[in-house]
């Protein structure tokens, strides 16, 4: 265990009684930290106390850090073998377990971190996992969350799935977190990129997941190899992992030499990038949700079972789906100059999800209450 104290702590004003119930919010991979940031700080604002856990893997320890967040970590990325995945969740649930023991936390939140939902059912704590990807794996040996909180748009997937109950919000997760995006010029020189540069933002897929599916890594070669033959084309690569990085530069050695690819060598703020990119093309949901979000033309390279998220923002026309190697070169090279004074839209989400956990804290601990007496 580790803990990450970059930020400073205030105590939330105490519930009538006395007593403020305790919230345990864990966070498991990158994309988790910029939406859970709004969802505790509003909890802490209705005086809630948190307990916030993450997982070293990916970028979510630097993103701790850059949104100075007190935070405890345990455990990191087990690989891409499924046996090796299965004991990394359960002995990341055993060194989570003191902690939990003796901090005793009325629910816990999370967007699907597994050896959350597998210690959280052992140690009997009401617990509320959130996804947008219906297909993801939420049971384990007959071990899954009793509530699930997923976009209204995916609803109808889940609701049969015998969850104790499916909650809802409005819009996508992105909606929570990308409307307080504030843009900060610069990046791009940063980068060492000019005015005539067309700059792309690259997330490959995610080679290491359970839905993995490898016509993506096909699609993810195709798109490198097109857009390293433009000559104004240069591409910011965002490597999911140190392993998927080292692959990128040994694939594409000229490419990274001209500086056509450029990898970050430091965590670099994903919506601003975004923002002052012309285009994004992306192997994860995630990032493609948040181009979209922020109205960036935004393209999709992941071939797992497709999610209802994605073919509601492509029938919208926020997001282009390339289903085949063909389909590379249809990909719109067009110069973005982005707005002075974005509008972006504010969506209720963030209101009904802090509504969905209060009630359920509430009558997790009413329940327990009744219960004792």
């Amino acid at each position: 265990m580790r803990t990450l104290e970059t930020g400073i702590q205030t105590a939330p004003p105490a519930f009538p009684n006395g007593s403020r119930h305790k919230i345990w919010i864990d966070l498991d991979n990158s994309p988790h930290v910029p939406f859970f940031v709004p969802i505790i700080e509003e909890l802490k604002q209705r005086g809630y106390e948190i307990l916030l856990t993450a997982r070293d893997n990916a970028q979510v320890t630097e993103l701790i850090r850059w949104n100075k967040l007190d935070c405890r970590l345990y455990g990191h990325h087990y690989g891409k073998n499924k046996l090796f995945k299965i004991l990394g969740i359960g002995m990341r649930a055993v060194q989570l377990a003191p902690l939990i023991l003796r901090e005793k936390p009325d629910l816990a939140l999370s967007h699907v971190s597994r050896s959350q939902i597998v210690l959280s059912s052992i140690l009997r704590i009401p617990s509320l996992a959130m996804t947008d990807y219906e297909h993801a794996r939420m049971r384990m040996v007959g071990i899954r969350p009793q509530w699930l909180m997923v976009p209204e748009v995916i609803s109808k997937t889940v609701a049969q799935a015998g969850y104790e109950g499916v909650l809802t919000y409005p819009g996508i997760k992105e909606d929570v977190y990308v409307p307080r995006f504030h843009a900060t010029p610069g990046i791009r020189e940063e980068f060492g990129f000019n005015k005539d540069d067309l700059v792309i933002t690259i997330r490959p897929p995610a080679s290491d997941a359970h839905y993995h599916n490898p016509m993506s890594d096909e699609l993810f070669r195709d798109v490198v190899g097109f857009l390293g033959n433009i000559a104004c084309v240069r591409m910011v690569m965002l490597p999911r992992s140190k392993n998927q990085a080292n692959s990128v530069r040994q694939q594409w050695p000229h490419l990274i030499t001209t500086r056509k690819i450029v990898i970050p060598d430091h965590a670099v703020d994903g919506l601003n990038l975004m923002w002052f990119s012309d285009l994004v093309i992306s192997g994860g949901g995630t990032m493609n949700r948040e181009a979209a979000a922020l109205g960036v033309p935004v393209y999709s390279i992941f071939r797992g079972k497709p999610a209802a998220v994605d073919r509601y923002l492509a029938a919208n026309g926020r997001l282009t789906l390339l289903e085949s190697p063909k389909d590379v070169k249809t990909i719109r090279l067009v110069r973005r100059e982005p707005p002075q004074n974005p509008n972006f839209h504010r969506s209720p989400a963030l209101s009904r999800i802090i509504e969905n956990v209060t009630t359920t804290v509430e009558l997790v601990c009413h329940s327990d209450a009744a219960t004792r007496h």
